[in-house]
C-alpha cells in the first residue's frame, strides 16, 4: 500500500460531507462539506475534490426516501445521491454501499447524530472538522471512511 492510499467516506445529500482517510496516517482525516451550488450538488467541484485524493475505495451510506419526507425533498435528495454516485462511478472508484444500521452498529451508535460526532472527536481529537454541533455530517463521513478500512 502506498502512502497515498485513501478511503473515501460519504454522508450523502446536500448537507452531507466527504472524508478521506489514509490508514498509514490514522491520526489524520481530510473532510469536506458536500459542494453545493444553489440547492444542487456541484458535480464538477465534487469531481475535483475526489480526483485530488484518488481514493481506492468509496464507502457511501446507502440511503432511501423517507416516508414522511415531501416529494420535492425526496426528489432533491435523490438527485444529490445520483450526482454523487455518478461522479464516483465516472472516477472508477470501487464502491461499498452500507446501510446506516450496519456501520453504526460497528461503532455501537444509535441514530443520535451527536453520538457520531463524539466518536469522531475521540478518533481525531486534534481535527478541527467536528467542533460544531452541526458537524455531524462531517463526523459520519469520517466514520464511514474509517469503517472502510475495516471492510476493505
Amino acid at each position: 500500500m502506498s502512502d497515498d492510499y485513501f478511503i473515501m467516506g460519504v454522508d450523502p445529500g446536500a448537507s452531507g460531507a466527504l472524508a478521506f482517510y489514509n490508514p498509514k496516517f490514522p491520526q489524520l482525516i481530510a473532510v469536506y462539506d458536500m459542494p453545493i451550488v444553489g440547492k444542487d450538488v456541484n458535480a464538477a467541484e465534487l469531481f475535483d475534490i475526489v480526483d485530488s485524493f484518488k481514493p481506492m475505495i468509496a464507502v457511501i451510506e446507502s440511503v432511501h426516501a423517507m416516508p414522511k419526507q415531501g416529494v420535492s425533498s425526496s426528489f432533491n435528495f435523490g438527485m444529490s445521491y445520483g450526482v454523487l454516485r455518478g461522479v464516483v462511478g465516472a472516477a472508477k472508484i470501487r464502491t461499498h454501499l452500507v446501510a446506516p444500521s450496519k456501520w453504526k452498529k460497528f461503532y455501537s451508535l444509535s441514530a443520535d447524530k451527536e453520538a457520531s460526532r463524539n466518536v469522531a472527536i475521540r478518533h481525531w481529537p486534534d481535527s478541527p472538522h467536528f467542533r460544531r454541533k452541526k458537524d455531524h455530517g462531517r463526523a459520519e463521513a469520517a466514520l464511514l471512511a474509517l469503517y472502510g478500512d475495516a471492510i476493505k
